[in-house]
């Protein structure tokens, strides 16, 4: 792991062993603000991002993950961190955009303690981030967050919350599925269609049930063959190995996993007419738009598709209202339609439409 003084410069002590260090880099320039947190008693690693406040408070889910290098996990939190903007103001939210990263292994790494320290970390930037559950992380996790900070969501029902918000996101993709299908056939029936799905989590599990329900033919893949295999056999899906995956000739392509899947390593391989993932920034680079909608293959953007998450559990502030939350996410159907006409229009790629919606929003909010 990369040494933090050499990235970040000196850290200030904040309370016993836990330490804080301002990260200014040339990437984070266009950001509001980006923390270095260190505690020496855990062992914790965490990197939080704000990117923008412009209609409220930053939300945003922390992800853990065995980051390589403290570059990676910084690069991955800023992505991260302004795609929320990006989802919040498209979901027209009353919410910002912010993320977290803790470095580690979330299958062997996990502990109370250091989520103690996590919510200290939280809870140290006033309620300019509110933390929720994301890659990694699960709600007995919020709830030992929860114990240092209340600037948590995603808690369990019976604390007031709205327990996972993965089958929202899941919903969110399937609509987003029908939406596009729609757009270009007339028809939003998924029925005989083949859908390979790249991840077997929370997210990829739930879409695959709803996909099942309305007789679509399932390919599923994840790095770890067991929860491949497990999910598969729930759903009636063929397991497919992680390196064919993205070659596979299928109608739609759903990454539903960790980002960047769509590079240049990738994109002359694909073979299929859709792609509508939950994963976060899907597409490593602002360029395989065009080269997908040069391949006719119609790019849904991924943060108007995986939005239903964010949907749920920003219904968490002010009281939780779950039939209010699954309306809005179902409305994700309209937004995606409103993105495609407005590309088609303006002859843009979809991804730079959303974009475009996006930042006159935020225009038109700092007038």
């Amino acid at each position: 792991m990369s040494d933090p003084s050499s990235l970040f410069g000196k850290a200030t002590e904040i309370s016993s062993g836990l330490f804080y260090t301002p990260v200014h880099t040339p990437a984070t320039a266009s950001y509001e603000q980006v923390v270095y947190f260190k505690d020496e008693k855990t062992g914790l690693q965490t990197i939080i991002a704000i990117h923008d406040t412009t209609f409220g408070p930053s939300l945003g889910g922390t992800r853990m993950w065995p980051y390589t290098n403290l570059e990676t996990a910084l690069d991955d939190v800023l992505r991260l961190s302004k795609g929320m903007t990006y989802k919040a103001a498209i979901s027209k939210l009353k919410q910002g955009g912010g993320k977290a990263v803790i470095i580690g292994d979330s299958r062997t790494e996990k502990s109370k303690e250091l989520f103690w320290a996590f919510g200290r970390c939280v809870d140290f930037l006033g309620g300019q981030y509110i933390t929720a559950e994301d890659v990694g992380m699960d709600e007995e996790n919020m709830v030992w967050v929860h114990q240092e900070t209340s600037h948590v969501t995603g808690l369990p029902k019976h604390m007031g919350g709205s327990g996972d918000p993965s089958p929202f996101t899941a919903l969110g993709v399937y609509v987003s599925m029908k939406a596009s299908m729609k757009y270009v056939t007339g028809k939003d029936s998924l029925e005989g269609k083949k859908i390979a799905i790249q991840g077997a989590g929370h997210v990829a599990s739930y879409l695959a049930k709803h996909l099942q329900n309305e007789g679509a033919e399932l390919y599923i893949s994840d790095i770890y063959s067991k929860k491949a295999e497990n999910l598969a056999v729930e759903v009636g899906g063929k397991i497919i190995d992680p390196e064919h995956l993205l070659s596979l000739q299928v109608d739609i392509l759903s990454p539903c996993a960790l980002g960047g899947v769509i590079n240049n390593q990738t994109i002359n391989s694909l073979a299929c007419d859709f792609i509508v993932g939950g994963a976060n920034n899907i597409l490593m680079e602002e360029i395989h738009a065009q080269q997908l909608k040069d391949k006719s293959i119609l790019y849904a953007p991924d943060y108007v598709v995986n939005a239903g998450g964010v949907i749920n559990i920003s219904n968490e502030i002010g009281g939780y209202n779950h039939e209010r939350a699954e309306k809005q996410t179902r409305g994700i159907y309209q937004t995606l339609m409103e993105v495609f006409d407005y590309a088609e229009i303006h002859d843009l790629t979809p991804n730079l439409a959303g974009n475009r919606l996006v930042e006159q929003r935020l225009i038109n909010a700092q007038k």
